[in-house]
């Protein structure tokens, strides 16, 4: 087949532009990316030929990686699996993962380490070659077929494809080298110990041979020789013993085991023994990928056997509110061949998981005592993972109570600081018997709320739920210390101190006397509203909506709705405060009759205006406008 000249698909020029021109500041992590790609390749080929041995021939897996100064270039091949024409065009003509909008937007906002962090993301680390290249040729074959290809590209937008030959299976990758990688500037990416430099700091634990040229000097007037070596260790690093591994070989191990960008936030290398051997060496990441809340992101650890691998992302380790844990499992009691139904019967692989488990609860138990700051850092990226934890321990109580403590929430005390439950407890003063809380799209919304001021005026500390599954968790917690929760925004909240109560007293006095006019009230609203009646909440507000103890909040249902779930409804109570001017004007239009328009305009202008501070939209904004502007104007 002759030459065939392709573009590439326009979100992958825009990628392929943010590469070259503004991402990388590290240009040696090219070489890494590549490596890893390799190992990869040849993962793929030895899982493979466990069903089809034919795949493999007698050759042994091995990278191998030739720096060549005279051509400019610098060379990476492997004997792997291969890609066929279909797939050379498919991953790397093409960037078909969802979300590729959004991710090239966050992208081209991003810079430096957040941008390369955001390209760890998202495994597109092939296109780094053009950083150091100004033009890439790609020759593979995939195992098991004849047939060959070349692919061809200055990374400019178009690249060329054609079939060739190519007499072993797996993948070569040219590189012609920019002038400035070449011996010209700062970096020599053509120099054999600058090249073997760079593998031993970025890829020393790859579990296969990388493999150089070296020229060994004779002796007096004999020709240099070429010497083959295998420049990596290979060694695991998790079969060493913890004390022996510094933390930086930690960070760089993580980096190219699992394509991170950054150094984790923590890491657990944990060696167990007894019934069942294994060890684990896990990290959590610096950052929150992108999509891991949603449908598409791929948790799960890498497993081995015996240091071989076996499968990647194996969900069946942890659950699913660790899924932000990566890392990897070897055991060698667990089969080389085992498949994914065995894996899930597998007796030694809950045991290993509930082990995991128990030891990641507790470090961050530890880190929450022992270093405030970086807990507050993991709380902030991966917070919302253990509030969906404790959603999902409904029937789990043991699991509830393992997480409770790890809980963080921001609170009116001291401008929105993080605060435990059990720091929020030790400081509820002797009369207040339960946890209060409040719901919103932010603090500066919870903080507007009427109800908020009376609080305030006591010095009544208050947990904002801000995050939707906020207010599911504390349903299912229920109670902490044997404190329930209470919310300030449902129609059973009420002060605990002597002067509220005799307040609340005083209120209810005054609601018998106006028993007509909160019924006239609620006529006029209509059926929007279960009940209206008179509060001791408020203090300079007029009017606030509350809902029923049973059902969801205001909040709640927004949530649903955003959901598309319309069934879950808010029970709506209006409260006024007998104490306002508006107050005061809603008796004496009613005593002109309940009939009246400006009474019944006043009641439903009053609701909306109730609605628009729990930040719910009117059913007829136009109408509210008229109305409020009809009022100012009298």
């Amino acid at each position: 087949m002759s030459i065939e000249k392709l573009e590439f698909q326009a979100e992958t020029k825009r990628l392929l532009d943010l590469v070259v021109n503004s991402i990388y500041t590290n240009k040696e992590i090219f070489l890494r990316e590549l490596i890893s790609n390799a190992s990869d390749a040849l993962d793929k080929l030895r899982i493979e030929s466990l069903t089809n041995s034919e795949l493999v021939g007698d050759d042994e897996p091995e990278i191998f990686i030739v720096p060549d100064a005279a051509t400019k270039t610098i060379t990476i091949s492997d004997n792997g699996i291969g890609m066929t024409r279909e797939e050379v065009i498919s991953n790397i003509g093409t960037i078909a993962k969802s979300g590729t909008k959004d991710f090239l937007d966050k992208l081209r906002e991003a810079s430096g380490s957040a941008a390369q962090e955001l390209i760890g993301q998202f495994g597109v680390g092939f296109y780094s070659a053009f950083i150091v290249a100004e033009e890439v040729e790609l020759l593979t074959r995939k195992a098991g077929t004849d047939s060959a290809v070349k692919w061809t590209s200055d990374g400019a937008g178009e690249y060329s494809i054609e079939d060739c030959d190519k007499e072993t299976h797996g993948t070569i990758i040219v590189l012609h080298l920019k002038k400035d990688f070449c011996g010209d500037g700062e970096y020599n990416f053509t120099d054999v110990y600058e090249v073997e430099r760079l593998i031993k700091k970025y890829s020393d634990f790859v579990r296969y041979p990388i493999k150089m040229n070296f020229e060994v000097k004779g002796k007096d007037d004999e020709q240099p020789t070429i010497e083959i070596r295998t420049v990596n260790s290979m060694k695991p690093l998790w079969t060493r013993n913890k004390s022996e591994i510094t933390r930086e070989e930690y960070d760089e191990f993580f980096k190219q085991q699992l394509h991170e960008w950054e150094a984790p936030l923590e890491i657990f290398h944990v060696k167990a023994e007894g019934t069942v051997e294994y060890t684990a060496l896990l990290c959590i990441p610096k950052r929150a990928a992108n999509n891991l809340y949603y449908s598409d992101y791929e948790a799960g650890l890498q497993l081995y056997s015996r240091h071989v691998f076996i499968m990647d992302k194996c969900k069946d380790f942890l659950p699913d509110y660790l899924r932000f844990v990566k890392g990897l499992v070897d055991s060698p009691d667990l089969p080389l061949n085992i498949s994914r139904e065995i894996l899930q019967q597998s007796v030694e692989v809950k045991v290993i998981g509930k082990a995991l488990e128990k030891n990641i609860q507790k470090q961050l138990g530890k880190m929450l005592k022992d270093d405030r700051n970086k807990y507050e850092d993991f709380w902030r990226e991966f917070g919302k993972s253990l509030k969906i934890g404790v959603y999902n321990s409904m029937f789990d109580n043991k699991l509830k109570d393992s997480l409770k403590d790890l809980l963080l929430f921001p609170t009116s005390n001291d401008g929105g600081k993080l605060s435990t439950l059990a720091e929020y407890v030790g400081r509820m003063p002797d009369f207040q018997k339960n946890i209060y809380v409040a719901a919103g799209k932010d603090a500066a919304a919870i903080e507007q709320l009427p109800q908020m001021e009376l609080l305030r005026e006591r010095g009544l500390e208050v947990i904002y739920l801000t995050d939707p599954v906020d207010e599911f968790a504390i349903q299912i917690l229920h109670e902490y210390a044997d404190k329930h929760f209470q919310s300030i925004t449902q129609e059973n909240f009420e002060l605990d101190d002597a002067e509220s109560q005799k307040v609340k007293a005083e209120v209810e006095e005054i609601a018998k006397t106006h028993e007509d006019l909160l019924k006239d009230v609620k006529e006029a609203i209509g059926g929007d509203v279960k009940e209206v009646r008179l509060t001791s909440r408020l203090k300079s507000g007029a009017v606030c909506l509350v809902t029923g103890e049973d059902g969801p909040s205001l909040t709640m249902e927004k949530t649903f709705a955003a959901m598309n779930n319309p069934l879950f409804k808010a029970t709506q109570i209006l409260e006024l405060n007998p104490n306002h001017a508006v107050f005061k004007k809603l008796e004496s239009l009613h005593e002109g009759g309940k009939d009246s328009q400006a009474f019944k305009d006043l009641c439903t202008t009053l609701y909306s205006l109730a609605l628009l501070i729990e930040g719910v939209m009117p059913n007829n904004p136009a109408d509210l406008a008229n109305k409020v502007t009809e009022l100012l104007t009298k």
